[in-house]
């Protein structure tokens, strides 16, 4: 499995201890910045993660801003991707089983890193169930695609 991440800014702090799971864990994954703690536009670091999932060269995506909202928005406007946006362990787990989720978002002013490990661990190690939920993925490709 290969997994891109990414922030801004907001979620700079957060993401290193992303970086560090995904290194524990022994996570193939590439990190796309940003590399400092200025002001920067989160739409320049999301989209260009969620292009690269939906092409394909990643299986999955984290995406972490200030409160998770604008990657989670940024990101779902490319095609091919659903990105919800995740900070409790519940719904981490039921977004991959369910929704078949390939990138998560997160805030790092929303939740802390304890928690947000939690989070990326349980999603990244539940799997899409399939099922009565095909059909409901299925209905939202098919908008995706008119």
């Amino acid at each position: 499995m290969k997994i891109v991440l990414a922030s801004d800014h907001g979620g700079f702090q957060l993401r290193q201890e992303i970086a560090n799971l995904l290194n524990e864990m022994n996570m193939d994954y590439e990190d796309m910045g940003c590399e400092c703690e200025d002001s920067v536009d989160y739409p320049d670091y999301g989209i260009p993660a969620a292009e690269r999932v939906a092409k394909g060269e990643f299986d999955l995506g984290i995406l972490i801003c200030g409160t998770g909202i604008g990657m989670s928005i940024a990101a779902n406007k490319v095609k091919g991707i659903r990105c919800a946006l995740v900070h409790d362990v519940f719904s981490a787990k039921a977004t991959r089983e369910h929704n078949n989720s390939n990138m998560i978002a997160m805030g790092g002013r929303v939740i802390g890193p304890g928690l947000a490990r939690e989070i990326v661990k349980t999603w990244l190690e539940a799997e899409y169930e399939g099922g009565r939920h095909e059909r409901r993925i299925s209905k939202i490709t098919e908008y995706e695609n008119r």
